[in-house]
């Protein structure tokens, strides 16, 4: 036990003196922690409310249509919506939906992984990419950006039974009211995977997907704030096959302290802050983006509407993965990703920086501008990691991870 707590220990000393860029971290809450590490973690539920295979869930069932009841609020959703916050992550999440609606083989369309798509959106080492009869699509070669005409042609070329919108390395705003129109268009169902903007679109600064989507599946950490836990929307007519889908067909009892650690999240998100919060980040984004940029680093699609930036590192000549290294040295992480043209993702040529969990810490406009900075130093090779590492060090005295 002394030795797990010595890790522990560790690694919020590693947190605390680490500017976090990675888009899809974030610090939660006490509350949320101390929802993970409630007497919920000691219960077994499974099942759903009403309908559990153990006894002594009547509390569970509140928590859990609760939970239900929040993040309709949250997303400003009506009783034509149905709520399955059981899933254990997003890609379990994701591949509920496929096996709730699909059958083996089916036509899939999704955002290619090098262009910034997620696994689950249909890659070929994937269960998502095996099971079904994928076709990516990916972004303009002039703009970074979709281009929704390009994929309407290539939907009715196709004609897959899902559309899959979303991705985890996309800097721009996502059309979904465009994809969904396009999904109907050829007779197919709209999934939009919401995990990297879910607080985003909670607080109304991205479009959201609701009005025009069938489907709609989100982590619960990210932009959220919340534990790692994922929740899927669908349109009532979909609410049976996607609840079997998740128990019994993928998983057994939900992990209540989870449900209870997002519930809270969800409360904190209907708060007067939490938009504030998000507008913090946005604009932190569009610092380190302009910043970067007028360093002589080239960005994927120019710039940012979202949370995260995208660099291609490749005129620079320099490899991904060691900007990746020499940057975790001096106390800045930044992971390396693929960007449109790289031929592996095991030599990618893009590092991934977000702002969620240094605007949690409290950073500003100034303190992006210095973070920068200190990447051009690193990967120019103007200054060692390790002399920038003090400088951070330094500077994280001033912004303590939030109690």
């Amino acid at each position: 036990m002394a030795r797990t707590r010595a890790l522990i220990v560790r690694e919020q000393k590693r947190q605390q003196e680490t500017i976090d860029l990675i888009p899809s971290e974030n610090v939660a809450s006490r509350s949320v922690r101390e929802a993970l590490a409630s007497y919920f973690t000691n219960k077994y539920a499974e099942g759903y409310p009403g309908k559990r295979y153990y006894p002594g869930n009547s509390v569970a069932d509140e928590l859990e249509r609760y939970t239900h009841s929040l993040a309709k609020k949250v997303f400003r959703l009506g009783s034509g919506w149905h709520v399955n916050v059981q899933p254990y992550s997003g890609s379990p999440a994701n591949i509920a939906v496929y096996f709730g609606l699909l059958n083996f083989g089916d036509k899939v369309l999704g955002l290619s992984l090098t262009h910034g798509g997620h696994l689950t959106h249909g890659h070929k080492v994937n269960f998502s990419g095996r099971a079904y009869r994928v076709t990516q699509y990916g972004l303009d070669p002039k703009t970074g950006r979709i281009n929704y005409a390009d994929l309407a042609r290539l939907a009715k070329k196709v004609r897959p039974k899902l559309i899959i919108s979303g991705a985890t390395a996309y800097p721009r705003k996502l059309y979904f009211k465009k994809i969904g129109q396009i999904a109907h268009a050829v007779g197919a169902w709209h999934m939009a995977d919401i995990a990297h903007i879910a607080g985003l679109i909670a607080a109304g600064l991205h479009p959201s997907p609701f009005p025009h989507a069938d489907v709609v599946t989100t982590t619960t950490h990210k932009t959220l704030r919340g534990p790692r836990g994922a929740i899927i929307f669908c349109k009532k007519e979909f609410a049976e096959r996607i609840d079997r889908a998740v128990f019994p067909g993928l998983q057994g009892g939900p992990h209540l302290n989870s449900i209870a650690a997002i519930a809270v999240a969800l409360e904190e998100a209907l708060t007067p802050g939490f938009k504030a919060y998000q507008k913090r980040v946005l604009v932190n984004a569009k610092v380190l983006a302009r910043e970067l940029r007028a360093r002589g680093f080239t960005l994927v699609s120019g710039g940012t509407d979202t949370h995260l930036v995208l660099v291609d590192v490749k005129p620079l000549g320099i490899d991904a993965s060691w900007a990746e290294q020499q940057l975790e040295t001096a106390g800045i992480l930044a992971n390396r990703n693929t960007v449109p043209g790289d031929l592996s993702p095991f030599r990618p040529s893009g590092l991934r920086c977000g702002t969620p969990f240094v605007t949690s810490r409290g950073f500003g406009q100034k303190e992006m501008r210095l973070v920068a900075a200190w990447i051009q130093a690193i990967l120019f090779r103007e200054k060692k990691p390790i002399s920038v590492r003090n400088e951070v060090v330094q500077l994280l005295r001033r912004f303590p991870l939030p109690a």
